[in-house]
């Protein structure tokens, strides 16, 4: 005997794969958060101010 099937079910769940299905390749097209954006620029303000600040400045006569 056949099982019975709710098609308002069906309907819905495949509408919802194809949903999720969509937002998986958006999120792989577009990257990150803009939260993780952010922080991704903090850290990198971070690590040039802490270089800079150990660069050695040349000596601009050029003597030694």
């Amino acid at each position: 005997m056949a099982d019975i099937v709710n098609l308002r079910r069906v309907r819905k769940t495949k509408a919802r794969v194809e949903r999720e299905k969509t937002a998986e390749e958006n999120r792989r097209l577009h990257g990150m958060t803009r939260a993780e954006r952010e922080k991704l620029a903090d850290e990198r303000r971070r690590l040039d101010v802490h270089v800079s600040g150990h660069r050695r400045v040349p000596d601009d006569d050029g003597s030694s």
